[in-house]
């Protein structure tokens, strides 16, 4: 951020007899140097400007200091460089690196600073789907869940033969008394619960829900609004979903085999399903008794609910025994035998699921998608689409610029501190703005790759 002066100076000790004094007086300094990357592959990518598009002002043209498209960009960039509170851009809007991530260097008006403050961007993330007196911003939700997954096929050179949706859901902490506050006993607390879908890396929909409702809630409905877009650029790739047991729900599993959509979701067990595992059960624990060691066996067969589903189903069961004590699991799939075997299909396919939780943390603690505190949840949705549009700007980063580098599978977190959080002195005159950076930064090598081939994404 931007330095102030200040007459106050600091003194420590001494090293090597010399005095050791510091002062806020540096000037024009910034600590976020690193995020000119971040308009790198902004312009790589056209995040923000297609973000502000789905956004109408109503506002009157001649008493516009900060357009959408600045105030859009300036949310999402503060968020991607740590500054998840509002307030931070009171300082933040004079800073000259956000400044020219934003595209405006000067005000229109003298008494004001080039870059909102957080009482401007507490307006836009107040606004609605339609105008009122009050909220003359308003914004198109089906526009914005639209782009996140336009982002995701353009980031394809090609149509690939097989995508894996994955689908969760997680809480989202409540603070206070917000609209859609319900106590959800799995988490002990009142809590949102947020559905997220994502293929590997890519975020595809982040949707806030209250918690007083299934987890599979709307599953069925987003995944046919992405499948549909999706089908629409890729009429050939093929399509897996892959959940836990919260979304192993009947009307999901018969969509998709009325759609050709795959599925691999967990089956929470029971008492029937554990019985028909009984020998392999019986198998294992001799073995653990035998070796010490953990022992697994798999069955496959088919299998259905007394009265829940439409039809029998193709079920595989891990019988586990570890350490004397039984640890069945079951999944349920639309694939057949002859392509994925019983233990590659538990071990391969439906474990590799856990890797999605990954990501809804760096979205929740790097990018804070959990700091939904307004009134409304209405407002709170619009703040958890800002925090995941900056998780789509790094992961674009760490994708296009980073790739084949010691970064090239780090945490948004780990980025962002190494490569983004660099310490310069900026100096602004008719000509150009100079970003003089640390000299002694570590990770000049990776900067620069990523700095290039950000470039030529973008030429």
């Amino acid at each position: 951020m931007l330095t102030e002066c200040s007459a106050k100076s600091f003194g420590f000790a001494r090293v090597e007899s010399r005095s050791v004094v510091s002062a806020f007086d540096g000037g024009a300094v910034t600590s976020d140097a690193g995020g000119l990357l971040l308009g790198a592959t902004d312009r790589a990518i056209g995040l923000t400007d297609r973000f502000a598009a789905c956004f109408s002002d109503h506002r009157r043209t001649d008493l516009i200091e900060h357009a959408v498209g600045t105030l859009v960009g300036q949310r999402v960039f503060g968020i991607a460089l740590g500054y998840e509170d509002l307030n931070d851009h009171d300082q933040l809007r004079h800073d000259p690196v956000m400044a020219t991530l934003a595209g405006k260097l000067t005000a229109r008006r003298r008494d004001c600073a080039p870059l909102a403050g957080k009482s401007t961007l507490n307006r836009l993330e107040l606004s609605r789907p339609e105008p009122s007196r009050y909220h003359r911003i308003s914004h198109d939700p089906a526009a914005i869940e639209a782009l996140f997954v336009d982002l995701f096929l353009e980031a394809h050179a090609k149509a690939p033969e097989q995508i894996i949706l994955d689908l969760d859901a997680t809480d989202d902490p409540i603070h206070g008394d917000q609209e859609g506050k319900f106590f959800h006993g799995y988490y002990d607390s009142y809590c949102y619960l947020p559905l997220y879908i994502f293929c590997g890396r890519h975020l595809l929909a982040a949707k806030l829900r209250r918690s007083n409702t299934d987890g599979a809630a709307g599953a069925r409905e987003e995944v046919e609004r992405i499948v549909a877009q999706i089908r629409r650029r890729w009429p050939r790739t093929r399509i897996l979903l892959r959940a836990d047991s919260g979304f192993c729900r009947d009307e999901l599993m018969s969509w998709c085999e009325a759609n050709e959509v795959d599925y691999l979701f967990g089956l929470a067990r029971n008492k029937r399903l554990v019985a028909e595992i009984e020998d392999e059960l019986a198998e294992a624990m001799k073995e653990g008794e035998q070796t010490g060691k953990p022992a697994r066996r798999f069955k496959d067969f088919m299998w259905s609910t007394l009265d829940s589903w439409s039809r029998r189903r193709r079920v595989v069961a891990k019988a586990e025994v570890t350490r004397g004590d039984t640890n069945p699991r079951f999944v349920v799939t639309s694939l057949p035998y002859a392509e994925a075997e019983t233990r590659h299909l538990y071990e391969k396919l439906y474990c590799a699921r856990g890797e999605m939780e990954n990501r809804i943390k760096e979205c929740q603690m790097d990018l804070f998608a959990d700091r939904t505190s307004a009134a409304t949840m209405r407002a709170n949705q619009l703040r958890l689409w800002f925090a995941s549009m900056a998780y789509v700007l790094m992961s674009a980063l760490r994708r296009i610029g980073l790739a084949a580098t010691d970064f090239a599978r780090a945490t948004c977190g780990t980025i962002r501190l190494k490569l983004l959080k660099i310490g310069a002195l900026v100096t602004v005159s008719v000509r150009r703005v100079r970003i003089a950076m640390a000299s002694a930064h570590p990770w000049q090598r990776e900067w620069a790759i990523a700095h290039d081939r950000l470039c030529a994404a973008s030429a």
